[in-house]
């Protein structure tokens, strides 16, 4: 999965730290996720993201622009945080969307990518405090936005979520989302909601969704998942009783079991649903 790149080697421990000419900035574009763009070095195929010392030959960087976001072995990453200003493409450098995150390499600056965006958005979504209205700052002691007028602190949002597999002997459950960006096959999902284990979400959205029961819950891995601000985690189920699904229209477009010998050989296993799904195709699930 994206987030596999190596134990340790990602550091996410809030620290203050100046930036260096040699560390690299993640700058983002567009307001909704349809139209995010990130900045990289045009005409490459591979991921390259600006370093402090390239933006400054090209427009005057002041580190008030610039938030520590984490490091990858002894790679740091800023967020361009003058939402006001953000930098310019040029015939060096270009934003492009960042639905490239998928596919692109290297995996791990994907990786660095899809999580710095989550932290963009709730920097971006917290700039003024939800409880009093005041301007916000950015918190020095640990990763928050702190209001200067009431004191409340702002925490990264984090919105816990299950991804569903559901069995039905040699069969898995399938569906493709109604009114998504994401037009790919996948499984079964939905939100955590108040007072309920993950457990009990799968229960819960299985029968909303699809209109079948299901028994023998078990966990299998999860998945930070910065497109969405989630964390994924990933179940397994057996069908327990009628095989009749009803598809709810609102939540999916198509819905239905498929045999495991129809189902195709993916070797992109960056998202834990397509890692779920061939797990179950190679019968190790």
């Amino acid at each position: 999965m994206i987030q596999e790149i190596g134990a340790g080697r990602f550091q996410n421990q809030f620290r203050q730290c100046s930036p260096r000419s040699g560390d690299y900035v993640i700058a983002f574009s567009g307001k909704e996720k349809r139209d995010a763009a990130v900045l990289v070095e045009a005409g490459q195929s591979a991921i390259v993201y600006p370093t402090v010392g390239q933006l400054k030959e090209h427009a005057q960087v002041n580190e008030e622009d610039l938030c520590y976001l984490f490091s990858l072995d002894e790679d740091a990453f800023y967020l361009w945080k003058n939402w006001d200003e953000m930098p310019n493409a040029s015939e060096e450098w270009e934003y492009r969307s960042i639905r490239m995150f998928r596919t692109a390499e290297p995996m791990e600056l994907c990786f660095a990518g899809m999580t710095a965006y989550h932290l963009y958005v709730w920097y971006r979504n917290n700039r003024y405090c939800g409880y009093c209205g005041a301007q916000n700052e950015f918190g020095q002691k640990e990763r928050t936005m702190v209001c200067p007028s009431c004191g409340h602190l702002h925490f990264p949002k984090i919105c816990p979520a299950v991804i569903v597999a559901v069995r039905n002997g040699d069969s898995l459950m399938t569906s493709r989302y109604a009114g998504r960006e994401y037009k790919g096959v996948a499984l079964l999902a939905g939100f955590c909601e108040i007072g309920e284990t993950p457990e009990e979400t799968v229960a819960r959205e299985v029968r909303e969704e699809v209109g079948i029961r299901v028994k023998n819950i078990t966990y299998f891995g999860s998945q930070p998942w910065g497109y969405d601000r989630n964390l994924l985690l990933g179940y397994y189920c057996d069908l327990d009783g009628n095989a009749d699904i009803m598809i709810d229209r609102q939540e999916l477009e198509t819905a239905g079991w498929v045999k495991r010998a129809d189902i195709a050989e993916n070797k992109n296993l960056r998202s834990l649903t397509a890692t779920m799904i061939e797990a179950f195709r190679r019968g190790e699930i």
